[in-house]
Formats: C-alpha cells, sequence, structure tokens
C-alpha cells in the first residue's frame, strides 16, 4: 500500500511540473515552476510601445513586440492575451533560455474598430519576480470607410 501511495504522489509532481500548452495562448509550466523563486528570470522588452502610424479601414497589421531574457534561468511566457476582439495575439512557445530573444505578436484588423485614434494592448504574463504582468501597447490611427459590397448588374 504504501509503495502504491508513492508512485501516486510521484505521477501527480510529474503531471504538474510537465510543460504543455494549452488552447488560448496559455502555457501551463507547472505550478512548481511558475510560483517558485528559484525559477524566476529577468526580461528586458526592446519593444513594449508600437506606433504603427495610419492604416485604412479593412487593413490588418501585424505588430511585433520583442524581448530578450537577460536572466540566468529559462524565461516562460506563461499567458498572452489580447486586450479585445480586434487583435489575435501569438508569442514565442517553450522556454527561451537565457540570453535568447523572443517575440509576441499581435495581428490588427481594423475591420473590427472605429475610425480614427485607436490604443490596444496584450497581456503577457512570465515567470519573472518584478512586472510579471506586462502590458504591451500599440496605437496608430484608422482612416476611412468600411467599403460597402458592390452589386454586380
Amino acid at each position: 500500500m504504501k509503495r502504491i501511495s508513492q508512485v501516486s504522489v510521484l505521477l501527480f509532481a510529474f503531471h504538474f511540473m510537465a510543460c504543455h500548452e494549452q488552447p488560448g495562448n496559455k502555457v501551463t509550466i507547472g505550478a512548481f515552476t511558475a510560483a517558485d523563486s528559484a525559477n524566476f528570470t529577468k526580461v528586458q522588452w526592446l519593444d513594449s510601445v508600437v506606433n504603427f502610424g495610419v492604416m485604412q479601414m479593412g487593413e490588418t497589421k501585424t505588430i511585433s513586440f520583442r524581448m530578450k531574457n537577460i536572466g540566468n534561468k529559462p524565461l516562460f511566457l506563461t499567458n498572452v492575451k489580447a486586450g479585445c476582439g480586434c487583435t489575435v495575439a501569438d508569442f514565442t512557445k517553450g522556454a527561451i533560455a537565457p540570453g535568447a530573444e523572443a517575440v509576441v505578436t499581435g495581428e490588427f484588423d481594423s475591420n473590427k474598430s472605429q475610425t480614427g485614434e485607436v490604443h490596444k494592448s496584450i497581456f503577457v504574463t512570465t515567470n519573472t519576480p518584478n512586472g510579471m504582468n506586462q502590458t504591451l501597447v500599440f496605437m496608430g490611427k484608422i482612416e476611412g470607410h468600411k467599403a460597402l459590397p458592390v452589386e454586380k448588374k
């Protein structure tokens, strides 16, 4: 009985320490890794605010935010979420080695927004001690109007 209990505990611990991707841009790296301060590292955001300039209504833009792991432990992006439905966020998955760079991108669809000045956000959670939650911001201007479908005669 004692042996079965030990095996159960080991399987339970392995389950939480395993690194696997969950649907919806959230990566679970295990409760122990994410919460253990011994696994914290440091991140330097090379781009955290991006101005994409002017775009026409109906266009899409991909905005990139670069980062570098400046710590001595692997960096994990544990959750990346766009602030609204007009942006789809993507990011480098898996461990980012010390000294390596990674990217968070946002695919912005102006059809799902309004004309004029826009300010949008992407929220990133990492295994860093300070600033565990980073807000990435992109902005610009949308001009024009949504094109109406043309009827053929």
